[in-house]
């Protein structure tokens, strides 16, 4: 049996690592896992060059209010095309990276697998941080839709908001979770609102609407009905959901890819520096581990300036939350398939 102490350079090799890492996350993720993202080959393309934003030219759909021509027998009378609407998406580079000493994670060295121990622990770390992003970003793509109306959009188009309702005090049936407010939020997409499947929402709001009987459950592939549902459409239960006030939440509604993503990879993705000199001799072991993502409402466009790593997730100019770091660039709120109700639980 080999001598010594297990160290972070013993048990991590990159190239077995970070793809199983990044493996994991993603079927951690529970946005993801939900359907509500989907990859997209082009934010991975984008992501595996330069550049902290990239421009997506769409063909819009066509215009259902143009008239249609009326045939005639006259050869002098001609027919005159339309043109397509176009719109230009724009997604944005997130560069994010975290390290951890080996203190940290003595713990994971301890397992009987400590490669896969260790890969769990980061990936686990890698979801949570990558469902924030995806959060802060339709955050504040609902934010922009609260803006006063302009060209491009209705102001709350997206949103039904119960929450000031009774003086903003709480009442029951009025200002927290119902089926009413649901169809209400449904309706927001108009003839579209079948498109709407998912709904993610805070435990709290779940708890309470499972507490009403609200909540029912479908059969999952083994037969066992473990997958919550309301009106049909599947749970996601999340407490990463925003929370804008005290007893105050969202509960958010998403068409099955409602928004895209992508995954590139840094030029060192995973690291482990060794500094024999720190603990007065006694040496340290730190891992650095940094990713590269990209996620995307199609039908909006970011038109901040970012930093040179991206975004941040706050709410400040420029940043992911931030109202005025999007536009909506569909013509029609019905191509964007998301919906918010905010509620008053207590």
């Amino acid at each position: 049996m080999p001598a010594g102490v297990l160290r972070l350079s013993d048990v991590i090799v990159p190239a077995v690592f970070v793809p199983m890492v990044r493996r994991l996350a993603v079927e951690k993720t529970a946005l993801i896992q939900s359907g509500a993202m989907v990859p997209d080959p082009l934010l991975d393309h984008f992501l595996a060059g330069p550049g902290l934003t990239i421009d997506m030219p769409k063909l819009n759909g066509l215009d259902r209010s143009d008239g249609e021509n009326v045939s005639s027998d006259d050869p002098t009378v001609f027919s005159v095309p339309n043109k397509p609407a176009t719109g230009d998406e724009i997604a944005v580079r997130l560069s994010r990276n975290n390290s951890w000493s080996e203190m940290d994670l003595v713990r994971a060295l301890l397992a009987a697998d400590p490669l896969a121990a260790l890969a769990d622990d980061v990936a686990q770390y890698w979801a949570y941080r990558r469902q924030k992003a995806a959060i802060a970003q339709l955050s504040g793509i609902f934010a922009y839709n609260a803006l006063a109306t302009d060209a491009n959009h209705i102001q709350n188009s997206m949103t039904v908001d119960l929450s000031g309702l009774n003086g903003g005090k709480f009442a029951d049936g009025q200002t927290n979770f119902h089926g009413s407010a649901f169809i209400d939020a449904l309706v927001t997409m108009g003839d579209s609102m079948g498109g709407l499947a998912l709904v993610a929402m805070h435990s709290i709001v779940y708890g309470n609407a499972l507490k009403k009987n609200l909540i029912q459950f479908r059969l999952d592939s083994e037969a066992n009905p473990t997958i919550p549902t309301y009106m049909g459409k599947d749970v996601t239960m999340d407490d990463s959901m925003p929370m804008p006030a005290a007893g105050v939440f969202e509960t958010w509604l998403f068409g099955r890819g409602a928004m895209t993503y992508g995954t590139g990879s840094p030029t060192v993705p995973n690291e482990v520096i060794r500094v024999p000199a720190a603990g007065n001799g006694a040496g340290q072991s730190t891992m650095h581990d940094r990713v590269e993502w990209s996620h995307h409402v199609p039908g909006t466009a970011y038109v901040g300036t970012p930093a040179k790593g991206g975004p941040s997730n706050a709410n400040t100019t420029n940043n992911l939350a931030a109202a005025t770091s999007w536009r909506q660039v569909a013509p029609d709120r019905r191509q964007i398939p998301i919906a918010r109700i905010v509620t008053r639980e207590f």
